[in-house]
């Protein structure tokens, strides 16, 4: 039994630096700040040098989260045995589709505790084709010896439930990712100042991220709001099939309705010049976090009433939901947007942000970590 938290090797299995820098780095400073080593296994980018910056060690793994080929997965496989064996870990913390199987099937060969995160099922549950049903049943193998399986939104935990791969008392919730208050903090929008009212879609260019819709509504409500900005702000994304390419972002973008930012790796400015962030998403999200971040700023949300989306919006009270997939509908609640008074806007950000701090604040994300860790552990005192 170990005692102590800090005589603890944690390791982080996710498919990417960036994935971890972007949505764990707090988590990883309150590991550290508890005396924890703590190693990240994944694929090589250009965040490596910030995961080293908060004092992790670092393991590369060729791993390809789209990738299907069964012989490169098997090595993937191997490799990320060698890569766990070597380490020796006393939990794993693993998140995103293939390093929560993988690791999974891997960690009690190892002998160390497994702490799961579903992220978001992404478009593996859309269907009922032989792929979808060959990871359900991975998940059901995978899962039986992980100590605790966390979840974003509660309609994945109950999906997981209705198909029995997992166990009721495995299941823990979380409000997503989480969001750093401190970080984030609440600044009203300007527009009351004199600039054009500017709507802002944060997110990887993706078409099931809404990204067609939100260009249709756009030119709708460009005709009778002329004054109105349309920005699209996130990289494109070339490994994913979803992805929008180049060619097609210049055409979505080539009557100069909605202007195509690019990528930005410093997203509280972006959220700063927005008066309304907008997510259409049809994705199968856990909790966007783009959506959480712009709450905590003080914005209002519009966003599909699907799993994971509306968890971040109360309809009418902090933004609104509109249906998924249907351009007409996301042009109308854009359009009451416009149409309210700036004071009732203003009332909108912030109960946004009185939102965030009740439900959302990531520093309860990083206590579970903590609590479950040291459960996982029979650490007896923290």
């Amino acid at each position: 039994m170990i005692k102590k938290l800090d005589a603890i090797n944690v390791t982080i299995f996710a498919n990417s630096c960036w994935t971890v820098f972007n949505f764990r780095a707090n988590l990883v400073k309150a590991l550290k700040a508890r005396g924890c080593r703590v190693t990240v296994i994944a694929a090589d980018d250009s965040y490596k040098e910030q995961l080293n910056n908060l004092g992790c060690d670092f393991i590369p793994l060729n791993i390809k989260s789209r990738g299907k080929n069964i012989f490169k997965e098997f090595c993937t496989l191997a490799a990320t045995y060698t890569a766990i064996k070597r380490l020796s870990p006393d939990v794993l913390l693993t998140f995103t589709i293939k390093p929560n199987i993988y690791g999974s099937l891997l960690a009690p060969l190892i002998g160390c505790k497994v702490i799961n995160n579903i992220t978001g099922l992404g478009s593996i549950f859309s269907s009922d084709n032989y792929l979808t049903k060959i990871i359900r049943f991975l998940y059901k193998i995978a899962f039986i010896k992980s100590s605790t399986v966390f979840f974003q939104n509660n309609e994945d935990m109950q999906l997981f439930l209705k198909y029995r791969l997992i166990r009721k008392s495995q299941c823990e919730r979380l409000p997503g990712s989480g969001v750093n208050l401190e970080q984030f903090k609440y600044a009203p929008a300007s527009n009351s100042y004199g600039r054009s009212f500017r709507f802002i879609l944060i997110a990887r260019m993706l078409w099931d991220k809404g990204i067609a819709e939100y260009v249709d509504a756009s030119r709708n409500l460009k005709i009778k709001f002329p004054n109105t900005e349309f920005w699209l702000v996130g990289f494109l994304d070339a490994e994913n099939p979803a992805s929008i390419s180049a060619s097609q972002m210049n055409e979505l973008t080539a009557d100069g309705v909605v202007s195509y930012r690019g990528g930005s790796r410093d997203i509280l400015s972006e959220i700063l010049m927005a008066d309304c962030i907008v997510l259409p998403s049809y994705y199968k999200e856990g909790v966007p976090r783009s959506l959480l971040e712009a709450a905590a700023v003080g914005r209002p949300i519009i966003t599909t009433n699907m799993p994971g989306c509306r968890d971040v919006v109360d309809d009418g009270i902090n933004g609104f939901l509109c249906s998924a997939r249907d351009s007409n509908d996301l042009a109308k609640k854009m359009e009451k947007i416009l149409m309210l008074p700036v004071s009732d806007r203003l009332i909108m950000g912030l109960s946004s942000r009185r939102k965030m701090e009740l439900c959302f604040d990531e520093k309860v994300v990083i206590d579970q970590y903590i609590k479950y860790i040291s459960k996982a552990l029979e650490i007896s005192k923290v």
